[in-house]
Formats: structure tokens, sequence, C-alpha cells
């Protein structure tokens, strides 16, 4: 299933900018304190580090990814996920803008 809506939340209004503009992203806070991102990465190919983990929704669009120690590219399509270890990174490679929402743990 495919997250179209996230109800009663607070959003940080300044977006979190990366790689030169191709990662756009906002900070989402629910009542019970979880925080989440929700954002886009535009056609490239970039590498993220991570420090809690996290999984990647896809909710439109789609990425391949490569996590750390893998020689495999993966692809995720929107309803899919993948998750990511704490203090890791991972290989992003985008053709069509991936749009997700991030879940960090």
């Amino acid at each position: 299933m495919i997250t179209e809506k996230i109800d009663n939340i607070s959003v940080t209004a300044q977006a979190n900018v990366y790689f030169d503009g191709k990662c756009v992203s906002h900070g989402i806070t629910f009542a019970d304190g979880t925080k989440k991102s929700v954002g886009v990465v535009l056609p490239s190919t970039l590498t993220f580090n991570t420090g809690a983990p996290e999984i990647m929704e896809c909710v439109a669009g789609s990425c391949e990814y490569k996590l750390a120690g893998s020689d495999s590219w993966v692809k995720s399509s929107p309803g899919e996920k993948f998750s990511v270890p704490g203090n890791s990174k991972f290989d992003i490679r985008v053709t069509e803008a991936y749009h997700y929402i991030c879940h960090f743990g």
C-alpha cells in the first residue's frame, strides 16, 4: 500500500537541501514525538550516510539502491521499502524523481 497522506503532524517549514538540490526533504514530527522526513531525490547517483537505522519508503517514482558492503543494485518502486542499518551508508541511483518517506528507527 502506498502512503498518500499523513495526518496530525507538524512540519519543518524550511527544507533540508542536499547534494546541490538533488535531494530536498522536510522533517515531520508526530504527536508521540516520532520523527520522519518526506522528500524527493532528483535524477542522480548519490551516497547517503546514516546515523540511526532508516527505512526508505517509495511513494512515487523509483530508485535503485546499493547497501554498504553489497555489489548489487536493487530496484525500489512505489509501495516498496528498504532498510538501511545505522552508522552505515547506501548508494542511490535515480533516473526519474524518487519521492520517499524516511522512517528513522
